[in-house]
């Protein structure tokens, strides 16, 4: 279940691509399969392992072409332990809303971006994510949970300024490129999740929709393609935005 175009993203075969937050790999893989030099980056050693076993089993069965290489780095986001413009293409995907510090994590994914280079950050979506909010006080209570609603702007903001000097000037300022949405099947889910008890999975009216989502990922019926795309611009559940860093002749 990828939230990212990469093909917005201008993702290339030997691009050097870093997966910040990677979590399960969901992107880290399919950026793998498509021909990229991937590092999906994370605090978490338990998935990372799971990542990296994978990463081998997928170059093994030969889904990956050759020359692509994969591998993982554990590490902490507000210090990436990666050179100045080491990156063609970073994906941040669901994780800047967990981070207290998200300029300083912004920051960094800025550093490591070479000029010329493109971002996608996708966040939960403002709408569908304020109504989680009332619904359930334990949706983003959770150890781990979400500690902030990002609007389009605010974010934009944030990421577009990243790259500034501090005595304002443009320096390697980030150039917005534009959004998508994501996920519009997912939300309807997680309102009902909300209403009925984050934790109770066992609710008649969560164990059917999460049956639906299911059939959606394996089958990818045509009927629910359709409704996803019709779902999206309204309520997808993720926004993602999408940014490139200017050359050193790019007109601010």
């Amino acid at each position: 279940m990828l939230t990212v175009d990469f093909d917005r993203l201008g993702l290339k075969p030997g691009d050097r691509v870093l997966d910040m937050g990677a979590g399960a790999g969901r992107h880290s893989f399919e950026m793998y399969r498509r021909g990229a030099d991937v590092i999906a980056f994370d605090m978490d050693a338990e998935e990372l392992e799971n990542v990296r076993n994978l990463f081998h089993a997928m170059k093994e069965a030969g889904e990956v072409p050759e020359g692509a290489e994969a591998d993982v780095k554990q590490g902490d986001a507000l210090a990436l332990p990666f050179a100045d413009g080491e990156f063609d293409r970073i994906v941040a995907a669901e994780v800047l809303e967990h981070i207290w510090e998200d300029v300083a994590a912004i920051k960094e994914l800025v550093r490591v971006l070479r000029p010329g280079g493109t971002l996608a950050i996708s966040v939960p979506r403002w709408l569908p994510e304020v109504i989680n909010w009332k619904l359930s006080p334990e949706y983003h209570n959770a150890t781990g949970g979400h500690i902030r609603i990002y609007t389009d702007h605010e974010l934009i903001d944030k990421v577009t300024k990243a790259g500034r000097p501090n005595d304002g000037t443009p320096g390697d300022a980030m150039v917005f490129d534009g959004k998508g949405y994501a996920h519009g099947l997912h939300s309807p889910y997680w309102w009902i999740k909300c209403a009925v008890g984050v934790n109770n999975a066992e609710h008649p009216a969560a164990k059917a929709y999460h049956k639906l989502l299911v059939w959606e990922i394996m089958k990818q019926p045509k009927a629910l393609q359709w409704a996803g795309k019709v779902l999206d611009p309204m309520i997808g559940k993720s926004v993602v935005l999408y940014f490139h860093k200017p050359l050193a002749d790019e007109a601010p």
